[in-house]
């Protein structure tokens, strides 16, 4: 069985699907990107502030389903220009325990929607 998980502080899906399903105990997390929940507008221009957002933006949902980034054990980021890794890392570091951080990839994509720089998805556990 599947429990649908939402929180308007984070934005709301852009499309035909959740911000989040909770299935047991496992959590999976829709891609977030650099979106304002309260606005609707995008954080753009600087690439470690737009990861901030979309940290904060997982950050909501998981909290939402009564986690944190500790319980998070699988994260796919997806990035227009790999050339930006080493800042996206930095932020992301900001938000784990190096010594138990989530197995993770990062792979450089065409576009993302709404031709965002980072897109960030994550499972998590209970």
């Amino acid at each position: 069985m599947k429990k649908i998980i939402s929180t308007k502080k984070a934005p709301a899906p852009i499309g035909p699907y959740n911000q989040a399903v909770l299935s047991g105990n496992t959590l999976y997390i829709s891609g977030q990107i650099p979106l304002d929940a309260e606005t609707g507008n995008l954080i753009e221009g600087n690439i470690k502030a737009e990861t901030v957002k979309v940290m904060e933006n997982l950050k909501a949902v998981l909290n939402a389903a009564d986690m944190t980034f500790e319980n998070v054990v699988k994260s796919s980021i997806f990035l227009s220009d790999m050339n930006q890794f080493s800042d996206v890392n930095a932020v992301y570091a900001n938000y784990f325990n190096e010594e138990t951080a989530p197995a993770r990839e990062t792979v450089e994509v065409s576009n993302l929607p709404k031709f965002v720089n980072v897109e960030i998805s994550m499972i998590a556990v209970k």
